[in-house]
This record gives structure tokens, C-alpha cells and sequence, in this order.
């Protein structure tokens, strides 16, 4: 279920039956291994920034009711310009208070204690922190935190920004993987596929070392992150997605106390659903 932060009211999480069929069925898997090809996203991607692709914006507009007057859809030439839409001036609150955790994106947020051996479930495959960063030393840093995963979906701004300010390394790109369509242990753990992923390591003024990793989508979805080495504000733009489905994890340290409602859904098995900019944790400090 979906949770609405300021009214307490739940929604249903709907799943298409497209993806019911790629996911769950030896068929779909055997499918989708074949459109995961890099021709075949190569072609996908090249018909969505075409101008011909334009004819399925208002149909995607009104099956995700997605109120246009918040975006900036001038001079729009493809599905994927309206994708990848940026916001009008104050439509987003950034929430300026330098103890508070922001959210880096509008999403569905899910939040965890990092245990070790910890298992995540992300992007409907799973994961440990060593797994998502292929690097268990850095992995081993983040024991006794938190891992935010920020679920977006089609109705969802796809820009993204920094949750803090200060400092970050060079992007870490980690190509996706789809590794067999045989079904053993699926219901479980879906090891049979890997996500293209990005992440970079953030030295915050605010919080110390923290990891935010960008996870595309298994198809045509790209990340597009607009700098390396560069130092940073909180609130400001880290990068996009293109087409297809997208999430941000956050990874922090034990210094952050997310808020009360969002572990209390997360431990209902509910996701909280967040905009950019707003609170979802904070400094601990000796008044908490």
C-alpha cells in the first residue's frame, strides 16, 4: 500500500499485467531477456525521442494523472522530453533546516536498518549494500545505518537532487545484468537480474560520508548524472532519468534518525509517498 504522509490515507499499489507476465512467468522472463538486448533498448530508446513518439504523451498524461501545471512542457518533441520534463520555480519546497534529512526525489520511500548480511529488495531483485556497490569494504562503512529506497514510477518527477551539501567523488557505473530465466528460489530472492546502476560517494557538511546510488531502469531507462568530482547544496539538481521505471537508494550512517511514520509504514509493508525537498529524518543529537 501507498501512504499519503499528511493525511494517513492508503492507496493501492497497482502492478500491470505486462509486468506480472516479464516477472512472473518462465515465458515473460525467456521474453524479456531478448528485449533487454541493446539493440532492441537502443531501438526503443531512438523511437522515444523521435517526434512521432509525441502522439502517446496525453494518453501517459491521463492514465498517470500527472498534473501538467507543475511542469515546464514548452517546447516539448518527444515522449521522453516530456519524461524527462523539469519542474516550474517553487513547486517543490526545499526544506532548508541543516539537521533535517531531505527527500532527493518525489517517490514511494521505503527505510531500513543496515544488519549485517542485510537483504534489500530493490528494483524487484535483491540486494546487500556489497552487492548494489560491488565493494564490501565501503559496504562494510554503512553497518548499523540506514538504506532509503526511493521507488519512482511513471507519475513521478524524474529529476533528482542532492540531499545535503558538500562534496562528492567520481560516479561509479555498475552495468546491469540478466543472468538466467530459470525460476529456482525466485519467489524468494530474484537473483536472476541486475540493474544498470550509478553511485557516488557524498561527503556531506550536514551528515558525514553517505552513498547515493541511482538504479535504472532494466530496459531503455538511462541515468544521466551532470557532474563528476563537484561540490554541491542541498536541493540542488544531481541529475534525471530517462524513460523507464527508476529508484534512488540513500545510504547513510547510524548519525540520521528517519522520521517515525516512515519506519512504522516500511514495518507495515507499506511504501510512504515523498516529494523533493521534504523531511524524512534527522541529526541525532543529544535533544533527541
Amino acid at each position: 500500500m501507498l501512504v499519503n504522509r499528511k493525511t494517513g490515507e492508503k492507496y493501492e499499489v497497482t502492478v500491470s499485467g505486462s509486468q506480472k507476465f516479464l516477472y512472473r512467468n518462465w515465458f515473460g522472463r525467456l521474453l524479456l531477456k531478448i528485449l533487454i538486448r541493446p539493440f532492441v533498448t537502443k531501438v526503443g530508446g531512438w523511437f522515444l525521442k523521435r517526434r512521432i513518439s509525441k502522439k502517446r504523451i496525453p494518453k501517459f498524461i491521463k492514465e498517470a494523472n500527472i498534473n501538467v501545471d507543475d511542469y515546464i512542457v514548452d517546447n516539448i518533441k518527444s515522449y521522453n522530453d516530456f519524461f524527462i520534463r523539469k519542474i516550474k520555480d517553487g513547486k517543490r519546497i526545499i526544506d532548508n533546516d541543516i539537521n533535517h534529512l531531505i527527500a532527493p526525489c518525489d517517490s514511494k520511500l521505503s527505510a531500513y536498518k543496515i544488519e549485517e548480511n542485510s537483504v534489500f529488495k530493490i528494483k524487484d531483485s535483491y540486494y546487500r549494500v556489497e552487492d548494489l556497490l560491488k565493494n564490501k569494504e565501503l559496504a562494510d562503512e554503512f553497518i548499523g545505518g540506514n538504506l532509503l529506497i526511493f521507488r519512482l514510477t511513471v507519475d513521478d518527477y524524474h529529476r533528482y537532487s542532492y540531499p545535503a551539501s558538500g562534496k562528492k567523488g567520481k560516479n561509479i557505473h555498475i552495468k546491469g545484468v540478466f543472468h538466467t530465466v530459470n525460476p529456482i528460489a525466485l519467489e524468494k530472492y530474484n537473483f536472476y537480474k541486475r540493474n544498470s546502476r550509478e553511485y557516488t560517494v557524498l561527503d556531506t557538511i550536514e551528515f558525514g560520508k553517505m552513498i547515493m546510488v541511482e538504479v535504472g531502469a532494466i530496459m531503455v531507462g538511462k541515468i544521466k548524472n551532470h557532474h563528476q568530482e563537484y561540490e554541491f547544496k542541498r536541493g540542488e539538481e544531481k541529475g534525471y532519468f530517462e524513460f523507464g521505471g527508476s529508484t534512488i537508494v540513500l545510504i547513510t550512517k547510524d548519525n540520521i534518525k528517519i522520521d517515525d511514520d516512515i519506519i512504522s509504514n516500511t514495518n507495515n509493508g507499506d511504501e510512504s509517498i515523498v516529494k523533493l525537498g521534504e523531511k524524512v529524518g534527522e541529526l541525532i543529537t543529544t535533544e533527541n
